[in-house]
């Protein structure tokens, strides 16, 4: 791989309960473990981060794909869920549910192009056969 671009980042702390920042500032946050996982909750932690960069890069590759196929993708929209648990192994696991809405699109249309931004976007790419991903298609 030819990198196009590299982002760098630096925590400090105690890990999930400390202090992270992108190498050119834009992003300077407080870590703290959710409260779910016994945490205070004051902070963001490292699911939200790639809940939002997943969800990001995939919209991405969904819009470029769509606008490829020429298909009206104004008012899309992608949310990602990202969920952490016991991997039954003494460590733990990550399972990510990425929601997809385009409301100008017949079921089938969006669907197709959700699995077409599923083969193309890096996350999903670096994700695959490492982590449960579901792609649902909302009729909204």
């Amino acid at each position: 791989m030819t990198p196009l671009y590299t982002a760098e980042a630096l925590t400090t702390g105690d890990g999930r309960n400390g202090q992270g920042r992108s190498s050119d500032g834009r992003l300077d946050l407080q870590l703290a473990v959710p409260r779910e996982m016994g945490g205070s909750g004051d902070g963001t932690n490292p699911e939200q981060l790639f809940a939002l960069g997943y969800a990001a890069c995939f919209h991405s590759a969904l819009r470029s794909i769509a606008g490829r196929e020429g298909a009206d993708v104004s008012d899309s929209a992608v949310g990602a869920r990202v969920s952490i648990g016991s991997n039954d192994a003494g460590g733990y696991a990550l399972a990510v549910e990425l929601e997809i809405t385009l409301p100008h699109l017949d079921h089938d249309t969006a669907q197709q192009l959700a699995e077409k931004a599923h083969q193309v976007c890096p996350y999903s790419n670096a994700t695959r056969g490492n982590i449960d991903v579901t792609l649902t298609v909302t009729d909204d």
